[in-house]
This record gives structure tokens, C-alpha cells and sequence, in this order.
């Protein structure tokens, strides 16, 4: 099996648990999980399938709201979901790779991006961008 293959297989299966403890406990927050837990959770729902993204995110809102989980994990998921749905993402945060090379997905408004990553606990849009790119290998 390749890496590929076993990392979306794992992904699945992660999935899986996700939601079967949220349709049984609710959204797994700090007070149920700490917050290694809590963080855990935020992973697993990142790297879901849209469709449950699609589920976990409001779910996810309010545990925000609540108090149980971070407004940053909670902008990265909007994002993802935002990106996959074909719209412009708030908060900067996913990256792809077409025909204009790596790059941010379209942002909303950039003009206020930083604001509003300042707002959820995160740097400036600046600082991300060069650090994503040392990641991916690509100069510009």
C-alpha cells in the first residue's frame, strides 16, 4: 500500500470515530478531552472529507462560542470548508498548487485578512505566507 493510499485510509478511519463520538458525546472540547484532546479532534475534523467537515464545522462554532475549543483551529476549519466549497477563504490559512504556481487560495476582503487572523490568535498573513513557502519549496 502506498504512503498516499494508508494516510487516506487512516484519514477514513478517523473520520469514522469523529463522528460516531460527536453523534454520541457532542463536540469533544476541553472540558471532555483537556486540550491535547481538544486539538486532536480539530486535526482529525482538518483532514475529514468535505462532507464531514461540512458537518463538523458548526459543531465546532459552538464549542468555540462555548468556550471549549480555539478560535484559531476554528479559522483554519472555516477555511478549509470555505475552500472547498468553491469560495474565498476569511482567514488565510490553505494553500494550492495550479497553473499559477503555490500560491494562498483566493482570500475575502485581504485587505482586513490580517485583522482578522489577529482576531482567532494568528500573525500576520505575511509571515505565514513566507513560512509556508519555505515548507513547500517554492520561491514565488
Amino acid at each position: 500500500m502506498s504512503h498516499v493510499a494508508e494516510m487516506e485510509r487512516i484519514d477514513r478511519a478517523n473520520t469514522q470515530w469523529l463522528s460516531e463520538l460527536v453523534a454520541e458525546r457532542g463536540w469533544p472540547g476541553k472540558t471532555l478531552v483537556g486540550e491535547d484532546g481538544a486539538r486532536a479532534a480539530f486535526l482529525l475534523a482538518q483532514h475529514a472529507d468535505a462532507e464531514h467537515q461540512r458537518v463538523f464545522l458548526p459543531l465546532l462554532r459552538s464549542a468555540v462560542a462555548a468556550g471549549e475549543a480555539s478560535d484559531t483551529h476554528l479559522a483554519y476549519l472555516e477555511d478549509r470548508v470555505r475552500m472547498r466549497n468553491g469560495e474565498p477563504q476569511l482567514y488565510g490559512t490553505q494553500f494550492i498548487v495550479d497553473d499559477e504556481g503555490f500560491r494562498a487560495h483566493p482570500i475575502e476582503d485581504p485587505a482586513h485578512v490580517d485583522a482578522r487572523r489577529a482576531s482567532v490568535g494568528l500573525g500576520p498573513f505575511a509571515d505565514y505566507e513566507a513560512h509556508m513557502r519555505d515548507l513547500h519549496g517554492s520561491a514565488g
